[in-house]
């Protein structure tokens, strides 16, 4: 298989990137100074990060599109306004998740953010939903770059001032460079910050001006463990197609107006919310500077095996062990004592709330 490069390799290189291959893509997992330091940078500054290996999936059609869009997705097309976006999923007839995405109304239909890994299934999935009846583009020659943390707004109100007036899970057109650029104020750190759909043609520029102004390009590693804090999912670890939203504690993402509707696995979801589920999403925090990982077995007091870990690290901000993982719901709730099975051992741990490090998203300007 090819690996793919994304416009930005070039700065990646010079800025000294560790480049590993990531859903097919030649990406950054860490610069020189480190996970650690590009992490605390980001809660404290801005991070710039290259997420261009994500699906950009334009879908644009007449009325009846938000009708048949909400027959593939769990989602209030009908009330959501222009420029808004909200976070949903594409299921299969039993609920599990093919992908999770960030659907957002513009001009004349739709942008729909892919996971990486996803987004050519994604592409088929929905194009056969929609009969081919609207016109579908999973863009090539867009780039995608996220600015994260609280000087965000400042940096790149540097450069395009009306961004400060977005709301958060709002987006809007923007000029740079008389290139047409589409931002949406969200992210993926749990950190205010935006995701700029750019020209490939110019990303590399306008990249460099954002850490001109004081930002720094950040690495998939510092990624992953300022989203852990945050509580998100990452697909394929914490959520995929054995799990539906509601056992991923996501309900909140299905709209209470959908619940009576119908879409794939419309039929699953509103049993599961009506008499629960068997395994739930939760988060742990061991008692001890032990890192339970990916797949750790969970254990009850009185040692029965009751689920495993599908994300863990350490921490740099809330300075301990964190971890994700799913559990007999009948241990799910808050200060359950439970235990870790780590290089043979078992070690000692607590179901604890999410996220483990307060969300700082902008909901108002």
């Amino acid at each position: 298989m090819n690996i793919k490069e994304t416009s930005l390799i070039n700065l990646h290189k010079s800025q000294g990137a560790k480049l590993v291959e990531f859903a097919g893509y030649n990406m950054p997992i860490q610069y020189s100074e480190g996970i650690l330091k590009e992490h605390k940078f980001t809660r404290s500054n801005c991070g710039v990060f290259d997420v261009s290996h994500m699906g950009q999936l334009f879908i644009y059609g007449e009325d009846s599109l938000t009708k048949d869009l909400e027959k593939i997705f769990p989602i209030d097309l009908q009330n959501l306004k222009k420029n808004q976006s909200k976070y949903s999923f594409l299921m299969n007839e039993n609920g599990g998740i093919y992908d999770d995405l960030i659907i957002t109304k513009i001009n004349k239909g739709y942008l729909v953010i892919l996971n990486a890994a996803c987004k050519n299934n994604d592409y088929k999935i929905i194009k056969e939903k929609l009969n081919d009846n609207y016109k579908l583009e999973l863009k090539k020659d867009l780039s995608l770059i996220a600015l994260q943390g609280p000087d965000a707004n400042n940096i790149l109100g540097k450069i395009l001032p009306d961004i400060k007036n977005l709301r958060f899970m709002h987006g809007g057109e923007f000029k740079f460079d008389n290139f047409n650029i589409y931002i949406t104020r969200s992210g993926y750190t749990g950190e205010d910050g935006f995701e700029v759909s750019i020209p490939n043609e110019i990303a590399e520029n306008f990249t460099k001006v954002l850490l001109d102004n004081g930002s720094k390009l950040i690495g998939l590693g510092a990624r992953d463990t300022l989203r852990l804090e945050a509580g998100l999912c990452l697909y394929g670890n914490d959520i995929d197609i054995d799990t539906t939203p509601i056992e991923a504690n996501l309900k909140w993402a299905i709209s209470k107006k959908r619940i009576d509707d119908q879409y794939p696995g419309s039929e699953i979801i509103k049993k599961q919310i009506e008499l629960g589920v068997k395994k739930l999403r939760v988060g742990i925090k061991p008692d001890s500077k032990v890192i339970a990982r990916a797949n750790t077995k969970i254990f009850n007091e009185e040692n029965k095996e009751i689920g495993k870990i599908t994300s863990g690290t350490f921490g740099p901000s809330v300075e301990h062990p964190i971890s994700m993982g799913y559990v007999d719901s009948n241990y799910s709730s808050i200060d359950t004592k439970i235990f870790l099975e780590i290089r043979g051992k078992k070690v000692s741990a607590n179901i604890c709330k999410l996220p483990f490090y307060q969300k700082n998203y902008v909901k108002e300007v």
